[in-house]
């Protein structure tokens, strides 16, 4: 996606959707976008693969502005994925074609950690037909775990689930912070 396009197409979502960024001034966040080609190339991906991305967020100690996946369900050509190239590789039979985390990291963009999913949440509502895989914690994966969330009954839920797990509504929305 050509840059002028994409910055528009990320200015336009920003004005549509004020409740998820208050207080932020797009002319600040479009100059550090430019001068961040790297991370240009990342929403552009996050674009190009269905995660409609937006601001929810600042972080004043790093500088930096929190792009998320805001589509309204998770990414479709990011679904039917286990979590990771480990558990991709641990299935024997019906291998899915990707994993989370690969994919994650050919964008440039992390998985989203519960605490993140949660606040995504409060801007709107997500994954009310889907799920996404959130970041998990090392102890659970080495047991051979992995988390995933989603929106039902008015209430974010945090599940289990083995990592090689892959289902056609599962896949992930990340985060990238600039």
């Amino acid at each position: 996606m050509e840059q002028d396009t994409l910055l528009q197409t990320l200015k336009t979502r920003f004005d549509k959707n004020p409740k998820r960024h208050p207080n932020l001034d797009w002319d600040t966040i479009e100059e550090k976008l430019k001068s961040n080609p790297k991370k240009l190339r990342s929403l552009a991906k996050m674009e190009d693969t269905g995660g409609e991305p937006d601001i929810i967020g600042y972080d004043q100690e790093t500088d930096q502005y929190l792009f998320v996946d805001c589509t309204k369900e998770t990414p479709a050509s990011r679904r039917s994925i286990c979590y990771d190239y480990e558990a991709q590789e641990s299935r024997k039979e019906h291998k899915p074609k990707n994993n989370a985390i690969d994919m994650a990291n050919s964008i440039g963009i992390d998985l989203l950690t519960e605490e993140q999913y949660r606040h995504l949440q409060t801007l709107g509502t997500f994954d009310t037909k889907t799920s996404s895989w959130i970041k998990t914690p090392e102890a659970i994966r080495t047991l051979g775990g992995a988390l995933f969330a989603d929106f039902r009954y008015n209430q974010v839920f945090i599940y289990h689930n083995g990592a090689q797990s892959y289902y056609a509504t599962r896949g992930f929305r990340g985060i990238l912070k600039i």
